[in-house]
């Protein structure tokens, strides 16, 4: 334990992260900048060649930081070198199965890989989000076929992302980090691992703790998006405005916080997390229905924004079939590039279905394709010109980046769905402009 929590102070501990996406990359970055020698590991040939070149496919991520740490970060797709490291973290996704079963396939798979090269000493660190007891039950019996026993031969950790794209205020060294261990020893090497490069450290007493506070995080945010979607929904009925209540509402200076609606749950995180514990507690015999109540509102979201589409276009004396429609922001969130789970994608494929046109536009987001549940949307960003506007019978902002013009928008528009409530916030009224 000493000799690797040494190589650790000193920077000499060599760090392998496993999944260069939105949460591995950014990771990499700061055990670069730390002065520590990174080798990212991914599947992906694509993403690997252009690491290699300079290249950025994350647009929070500059190709002016990539370049900077080139000289101690190495991308490879050979998981051989694994075994000439000293710390692995893993950074792969956990989505949702067709009936909301957690997908453990990328998680078990790159165990399976690691114990072929597996040595004495390393650190094995998962931070992918997944449900209480797959560290140090699923994950550890997968290492272990390697003939060596996690707290004795190597160490075992769990340490959640808690990666938000796009934040400029909390990027990943500025956020808290929790660690749990398998044991203690685990535990305080993964601490100091991790103290190199975050602002803080939260250890906690084991590995179950730290996957179960992660899911309470992303469970309290899911909770108290699903009450105010379904407040919104009720209170359009009774003709009140749902952003005057919130904004009347978080005046009180305490017991209340600002959470507000919009077309469905996006991101890595909120739309998938409840789930992966609402699976495990049925192994305990507990039905959590207040989170899976949640889930059934917020999923519900993409639907009756189409509900509203309906409305509007029969107000315009139009119907969805053979509608032209414009998809203003198809990434989940607004100033990111990040399209995972985005609530566009599921408006677009019921539009789809019911005989429009559709086509979208977002700067961030060059093509819209490759998702594995939306297998039939493959589309490029259409550009934003006064005929695209005019042209189209209605205009849904899904996402509201802040660069969009939305005067011009308004302007030449014939008719908005805006589901962010966008135009209001920066002063534009007009009987243009529908709710969502």
């Amino acid at each position: 334990m000493q000799d690797i929590i040494n190589k650790i102070k000193e920077k000499k501990a060599k760090v392998g992260i496993i999944g260069l996406g939105y949460v591995g990359l950014p990771l990499a970055m700061e055990f670069c900048g730390a002065g520590f020698q990174v080798i990212g590991f991914d599947t992906d040939e694509k993403k690997v060649e252009m690491l290699k070149k300079g290249h950025s496919y994350i647009k929070h991520i500059s190709e002016e930081k990539l370049k900077e740490v080139l000289t101690n970060f190495k991308p490879t797709s050979d998981f051989s070198i694994l075994k000439e490291v000293d710390c692995i973290i893993i950074c792969v996704p956990t989505p949702l199965g067709k009936h909301r079963e957690p997908n453990m396939t990328y998680v078990f798979n790159t165990g399976e890989i690691i114990s072929k090269y597996l040595r004495k000493g390393q650190l094995v660190v998962l931070e992918s989000t997944t449900y209480p007891g797959t560290t140090d039950g699923d994950l550890r019996e997968i290492l272990e076929r390697s003939g060596l026993k996690a707290g004795e031969d190597f160490f075992l950790a769990f340490s959640p992302e808690r990666e938000d794209p796009g934040n400029k205020q909390f990027s990943t060294s500025k956020i808290p980090k929790i660690v749990g261990g398998y044991s203690k020893k685990c535990l305080e090497v993964a601490k100091n691992l991790y103290d190199q490069i975050v602002v803080k450290t939260v250890p906690v007493s084991s590995t179950k703790v730290a996957e179960a506070a992660k899911l309470l995080e992303n469970i309290y945010r899911a909770v108290n998006i699903a009450l105010v979607n379904e407040m919104k929904m009720l209170l359009d009925r009774m003709g009140i405005d749902v952003w005057e209540v919130i904004e009347a509402a978080k005046t009180k200076p305490f017991g209340f916080q600002a959470f507000y609606p919009g077309p469905g749950l996006g991101g890595h995180c909120i739309p998938i997390d409840p789930f992966y514990l609402t699976w495990k507690a049925k192994e305990y015999e507990l039905n959590t229905r207040f989170i899976e109540l949640a889930g059934e509102i917020n999923a519900y979201m993409p639907y009756y924004v189409i509900e509203k589409a309906f409305q509007v276009l029969n107000l315009h004396g139009k119907t969805v079939k053979g509608a032209k429609i414009l998809i203003l922001g198809v990434a989940y969130k607004k100033d990111v590039d990040d399209q995972r789970e985005s609530p566009a994608l599921k408006i677009i494929q019921l539009l789809k279905k019911y005989g429009a046109d559709v086509y979208y536009n977002d700067p961030f987001v060059p093509w819209c394709g490759g998702h594995r549940n939306y297998p039939d949307i493959d589309m490029k960003s259409v550009e934003l010109t006064e005929e695209v506007l005019s042209s189209s019978d209605l205009i849904i902002l899904i996402t509201d980046h802040s660069v969009y013009d939305y005067g011009f928008i308004e302007k030449h528009s014939q008719c908005i769905l805006d589901t962010r409530n966008a135009f209001q916030i920066r002063g534009i009224k007009s009987k243009k402009i529908f709710k969502a």
